[in-house]
This record gives C-alpha cells, structure tokens and sequence, in this order.
C-alpha cells in the first residue's frame, strides 16, 4: 500500500507504532491520541517509531468520545483504523470497568458518527476487538464460527465492544473486527517476559497447560493490508497465528531463544498474589486462549511467522542482551 491516507486512532502504543513503521514510509500517518505534546501513552514507556516513518506522520487530539476537529481528517481516508482503550491490565473495580467499557464502546460511537458525517468518508474501518472472547478452553481450539460465549467481565467486554462497533451505519464504510491475541515483538508484552529471565523466573506460569494464542506484530500489520487490500472482506477475523502453544512450550521456547537454561515456575498461588500486588487480575496469565486464524486463512493470507522459534528469533535478534540477562 503505497499513497494512501491512514487514520490510527489510539495508536501511541506498542501495536499502534508498530503500524505507523510498516505503513509510515509510503503513506500519509494521522495519529489521533489523547495526550497532550510530550507525554507518553506506551504502557512500557517505549518510542520505537522509525525516521522513515515520522516524517509522514503527524498527531491530531482527540477526546476518544466526541466528535470534534480531528473528524475532519477521516475526508478521504483509505483507512481508519482504531485501537482505543483502556488497558485490562489493572485490577477490575467498579471504576477500571467503567472505564474500561466507556473507553471502547465511546471511541467507536465517535468514529461512526463522523464517518456518516463526512463527504468522502474512508473506504475501510478495522476495530481492535479481543480473542478473549472465547471460553477457557484446553481441549479444542475455537474459530470465528464459535458463538456459544460465556458471560464473565472480559467476554462481556468483549462482546459489548463488537456490538458497539457492529451497530454503527457506514454504508459507504466496510467493517472488519481483529479478534487480537497476545501480539509478540521487539517491546509491549515481551519487556515483562524478558524481566523475568533475566531474574531466574522464566519457568512455566501456573499448571503451565493454558494454551497461548499469539501472532507476531508483523504479520498483524501484514494482515491490515492484506485486508485493505482485498475490498470483498468483511465482518469478524481472528488475528492469531495458526500455531497456539501451551504456556510451558512457551516458556521453555523463550528461554531457549534467549540463552536462558533455567527458569523457575510460578504456581497459581503466586500469581494470585503477585497480581494482587502490581494490580492486575491473574486471568491474563491463567486463562486458556486457543484460537485459531480460519477465515483470514481461507482468505489466502499465509503468515510470516507461523512458528514461535521464528518470532523469538527476530524479536531476540532486535532486542539488547542486557534486557533478558543479568550478565
């Protein structure tokens, strides 16, 4: 995709500057975001956006609710695509699930309405959604025709957020919902993982049986093109690899990536403190998330990195010693 105008709601994060360097060199970039100049929004405190790509990028505030000054930039647009909302790593109260909910179902009612306002409105909408949105599960692995949900916090999340976006009318607009899983690369949820080999503690998490649906960030933005790309694709795809693992293989792939021998395992019991501790819920670790990619494989995408010992071997390859050993 070369020329074209692409609009990242959201996209300060890890996922979103991942986006910003595969498109950034040959299109236009319109970041919008709801900090002010100077502050940093990456859950990890990490800018990895590339020269290439910041010289045709450039960032319009928004609120993340209303419809404001920043709609006028979705004119002509090839592409919007919307990342906002809060992170479910913290602990769920009252107040993080609100928020939690506001921020995703009140993004997508913005964007809506200014698409059915604009004149020239763009050609293609991609909305995060969740892969948690399927059950626990171990013993089969789950697909987009799957709809026999459950009705926990994060599934009720989940599904309140597809809706949401699901009900808005853009009939000049094709919709596509990215069911994400775990999205692995050079930063995001690899810098915790790397602070854990690096202190003895890269064993298996829990029974270490939970399955793990990951994909890795390039083939994430491989698959936004891919999608753009082909005008007859629409509804909900699940942006996973084809090749889920159970937590212990994981782990133990990690390590071997990265030159570690050993790492400590840490049981449930542990997990249930530690997460009390750093404020998170222990499901983002304990549930098991095995998915898999049907209908976007169906489609002919093929995947760059299929296998885990590929991912690991790139992001390693990317990532200094010192942050996955001590010595």
């Amino acid at each position: 995709m070369e020329n074209k105008k692409l609009i990242i709601a959201g996209g300060t994060g890890f996922i979103g500057q991942a986006i910003c360097n595969y498109f950034g060199a040959s299109n236009e970039i319109v970041v919008l975001t709801r900090q002010l100049p100077g502050q940093q929004n990456n859950a990890f405190g990490e800018n990895r956006i590339r020269p290439a790509a910041v010289r045709n990028m450039r960032s319009v505030q928004w609120d993340g609710a209303t419809v404001g000054d920043w709609s006028k930039e979705i004119e002509g647009a090839e592409m919007i695509i919307n990342l906002a909302g809060k992170s479910v790593n913290c602990r769920y109260t009252k107040k993080n699930k609100r928020e939690i909910f506001d921020s995703r179902t009140h993004s997508v009612q913005a964007i809506g309405q200014a698409i059915r306002q604009a004149v020239h409105p763009p050609k293609c909408w991609i909305n995060a959604a969740s892969a948690t949105i399927y059950p626990h599960a171990t013993d089969t692995a789950r697909d987009e025709s799957f709809v026999h949900f459950a009705d926990d916090f994060s599934v009720q999340v989940c599904k309140l957020w597809e809706k949401t976006f699901y009900e808005q009318r853009t009939p000049f607009t094709r919709k596509i919902a990215l069911r994400m899983a775990i999205t692995l690369g050079a930063g995001g949820v690899m810098t915790p993982y790397f602070n854990l080999l690096k202190f003895g503690l890269g064993g298996r998490q829990g029974s270490g049986k939970q399955m793990y649906s990951w994909i890795h960030v390039t083939d994430t933005c491989r698959m936004i093109e891919w999608i753009a790309e082909h005008t007859d694709m629409e509804g909900t795809y699940n942006c996973v690899s084809p090749n889920a693992v159970t937590n212990e293989i994981f782990m133990r792939t990690l390590r071997r990536a990265t030159g570690n021998k050993f790492g400590l395992p840490a049981y449930e019991w542990m997990l249930r403190i530690g997460a009390w501790l750093i404020g998170t819920e222990p499901e983002l670790v304990l549930k098991s998330r095995w998915v898999l990619p049907t209908r976007i494989l169906q489609s002919g995408f093929t995947f760059y990195y299929s296998d885990l010992d590929q991912a690991f071997a790139e992001i390693v390859a990317q990532t200094p010693r010192r942050r996955y050993h001590l010595f």
